[in-house]
């Protein structure tokens, strides 16, 4: 079950997830828990959500009010009252939206997560929908937590701090904030920048948008 093991015997497609490997053991024994548990409290769990027939995301799967205000801070704020406010100099905006998606994970009370297709506008998803992975915004905000976990060791918890405060501002705005865009405009948006913030998917990388093609006129 654990390695050393002579070799892996297989067509070769690339990363492989490892499973005999020593630090699996913890994915290995969570594995084992989920095949002892009974299945009728799975199914409960799952009988409990419940999803929209189609996969891309739309005005009727989130919150417009909450994920509108979110968009105004972190895209229309002035960036150096905003930075002065949260310590966050040099994060730009597309870094500043995730983030404070990611703050609502840790902060926000359970009545926020009542539409959670919201929050695929902080990474965006693998499959495209509705936007690539933008791979160097996930990278930043991963670098931001974990300094932010490393000074907190040390007695600093300014970093932290910052992200609970970023949830309060987003809240805040909110409480008077009227909702006015075309998220469909939203998710395109993000699709034609993507390629700018190494945007991923299971397909390939995300390509610059193309030019659209000269309109060819005819006397005849």
């Amino acid at each position: 079950m654990e390695e050393p093991h002579t070799g892996i015997n297989g067509v070769s497609r690339g990363k492989i997830l490892n499973l005999t490997d020593a630090e699996a053991s913890g994915n290995r024994k969570g594995i084992l828990d989920i095949s002892h548990t009974d299945s009728i409290d799975v199914m409960k769990d799952f009988s409990r959500l419940i999803l929209p027939a189609h996969h891309d995301v739309q005005a009727s799967d989130v919150d417009l009010k909450r994920l509108g205000a979110l968009l105004y801070l972190t895209r229309e704020q002035q960036p150096q009252n905003f930075e002065d406010l949260l310590m966050l100099e040099g994060v730009g905006p597309r870094t500043m939206q995730s983030l404070a998606l990611v703050s609502e994970v840790i902060h926000g009370a359970p009545s926020r997560f009542a539409d959670p297709a919201r929050f695929s506008f902080a990474h965006g998803g693998k499959d495209g929908h509705p936007f690539p992975v933008p791979t160097k915004t996930y990278d930043e905000s991963i670098s931001i937590l974990r300094k932010g976990i490393e000074k907190s060791k040390l007695g600093n918890s300014d970093k932290l701090n910052t992200l609970n405060k970023l949830h309060q501002i987003v809240a805040d705005t909110e409480k008077d904030f009227t909702p006015d865009f075309d998220i469909q405009q939203v998710i395109e948006e993000e699709r034609q920048n993507s390629w700018c913030f190494g945007g991923k998917t299971v397909f390939g990388d995300a390509e610059p948008p193309k030019k659209p093609k000269p309109i060819q006129l005819s006397l005849f």
